[in-house]
This record gives structure tokens, C-alpha cells and sequence, in this order.
């Protein structure tokens, strides 16, 4: 088979302006298309090409932290004894993953519209709902509210203990384990 070079070095570069804008934003660096295409080592010109403004680079961001996320996820809950063993072991995994992108977190929240947050979380929230889904058929979790609102109380969550620990209003372990316990409570039937 023939490789494509010019698939091949778009591909390199596209992973280049990522991890630049990752690194910028983890830096409180400015993100302009200047600084990213400088730090990633191409021009501004490639990085337009590949993202028509500073939106979609941030999108294609949190899409790919987002995939990230999801691989940890799988590999969290790979071997979980129960619905409630995953759901304990997916509570650290992600807050782990969060915790180190707290800059793309919260550049997001204040940069790109709900639609877009929710768009680029719809990957993760499909294996959340995987997560839930097992754990009602179990009758580990709650089956009075519906899925997804077991889904969307565990995304909510995450992001919220994210934003108490960026404001200082609570420190990386208490979160954790705020989080753990306020999930088990809002998963757990009476």
C-alpha cells in the first residue's frame, strides 16, 4: 500500500498545533494562531488550513482531551467486579484526567457555547452511559430517573469539582472524594 505523504504530514502537523495549543494554554500563554503556529514549529498559514479560527482550534482541543478521557475510561473500568466498582474506579480516572487539564477545561467553559461543550463530550458520555446502563440492568443504580440524567449528574459533577478546585474553594483530594461519595449517593438506589 502507498503511503500518502502529504496525509502523513498533515496528520503530523495537525497533532503539532494540538499539542502547541495544549501546552500555550496549560502555560496561561496567549493562543493566538501566531504563538501556536510558533510553538508547534509550522506556519500560521498551516494552521489556518486547518482550523478556520481560534473556536474550532479550542474544539478540536477538548475533542481530543475528550478522547483521551474515554481511553482512560475503558481502561478504568476493564476487569470491574460491578457497575459500582467501575463507577468508583471511573471517578478517580477522570478526575485524574481533569485535574491535568484544568486549562482546557477552563478555557472551554468560557470560550465555546454549550452546544460545542456538549458536542465534544458526547464520546465520553457515551461510555458514562454504557457505565449506567449496566449498573441499572444490575440493579446497582437507580432506575427513578432516567439515564441520561444519571450521565449528565456525573458530567455536571466532574466539571464542578473542577471549577471549586481552580476557584480554591477546595483542594484536589477533598474534591475527589466529595465527588466519589456524592456519585455513589446520586447513583445508589434507596
Amino acid at each position: 500500500m502507498a503511503v500518502d505523504h502529504r496525509r502523513a504530514v498533515a496528520e503530523r502537523n495537525v497533532e503539532a498545533i494540538l499539542d502547541a495549543a495544549e501546552a500555550l494554554l496549560e502555560e496561561a500563554a496567549q493562543t493566538s494562531f501566531a504563538a501556536v503556529a510558533t510553538r508547534a514549529g509550522v506556519s500560521r498559514p498551516t494552521v489556518y488550513a486547518h482550523y478556520a479560527t481560534r473556536e474550532a482550534l479550542l474544539e478540536a482541543v477538548v475533542e481530543r482531551a475528550v478522547a483521551r478521557a474515554a481511553t482512560a475510561f475503558d481502561e478504568a473500568t476493564a476487569g470491574a467486579s460491578s457497575a459500582t466498582d467501575a463507577l468508583t474506579r471511573v471517578v478517580a480516572s477522570s478526575w485524574a484526567k481533569l485535574s491535568r487539564h484544568t486549562a482546557i477545561a477552563q478555557a472551554a467553559a468560557t470560550q465555546l457555547s454549550g452546544e460545542v461543550l456538549r458536542r465534544t463530550h458526547e464520546g465520553g458520555l457515551s461510555h458514562i452511559r454504557r457505565m449506567v446502563d449496566r449498573g441499572r440492568a444490575t440493579g446497582e443504580f437507580r432506575t427513578d430517573v432516567p439515564a441520561e440524567w444519571l450521565v449528565s449528574v456525573f458530567h455536571a459533577l466532574l466539571h464542578v469539582a473542577g471549577d471549586d478546585v481552580r476557584a480554591g474553594r477546595l483542594q484536589n483530594d477533598t474534591a475527589l472524594e466529595a465527588l466519589r461519595a456524592t456519585l455513589l449517593s446520586a447513583f445508589t438506589p434507596d
